[in-house]
């Protein structure tokens, strides 16, 4: 016994220091590099025609739409980091005259979207948001008849000939969301580079 206390002794203290493969602490991985999300937007430079749909009275529980025609011309400011959006549609109810300035910021890989219309020329607070997948998600917080609410803005099918964007609305902290415009586009003219 006296020969086994050793030997005993020597796999008690190996089986206190032996630690697998697995568990040694492994070189830190350095992070992803964020995606580049500056030209995002090029779909957009150009002319296009507008088909859009528009519900009248947002999260009210109507369900009435009205179509407007038109036309929009985005282009491009500051080598691509900034585009300006002139928008023009009318239908039977009305006339709709407005712009989108959008930026992005090349430290968050982000985009700042803001509208503003002839009616009222007051500029909207920034939807802000990034392209993933093929799919871009902007988000602000808003008013709408005196409530506060969440507005959406997704933009897909960018690598078609007809993107299209929608917007949805919010009043229950974004559970549930009512699409109250559409937008689809046709290109007019080649875009200008």
């Amino acid at each position: 016994m006296p020969q086994l206390r050793p030997l005993l002794l020597a796999i008690l203290c190996g089986a206190v220091v032996w630690v697998p493969q697995s568990a040694t602490p492994q070189p830190a991985r350095p992070p992803a590099a964020a995606r580049d999300g500056q030209h995002d937007f090029d779909f957009e430079i150009g002319s296009w025609n507008i088909h859009l749909k528009k519900l009248m009275h947002p999260l009210s529980g109507a369900h009435d739409w009205v179509k407007f025609d038109g036309t929009s011309v985005t282009r491009k400011v500051w080598d691509g980091r900034s585009q300006l959006e002139e928008f023009e549609t009318d239908s039977p109810s009305g006339h709709i005259e407005g712009l989108t300035l959008r930026l992005y910021n090349p430290a968050t890989h982000e985009w700042s979207l803001y509208w503003a219309n002839s009616k009222d020329g007051r500029m909207f607070p920034p939807q802000v948001g990034k392209f993933k997948d093929g799919v871009g998600e902007f988000y602000a917080m808003d008013t709408l008849n005196g409530r506060t609410i969440m507005v959406r803005f997704i933009w897909s099918k960018t690598d078609t000939a007809s993107p299209h964007f929608e917007q949805s609305f919010s009043d229950d902290g974004g559970k549930t969301w009512e699409v109250n415009w559409i937008t689809d586009q046709t290109r007019s003219a080649p875009a200008a580079h």
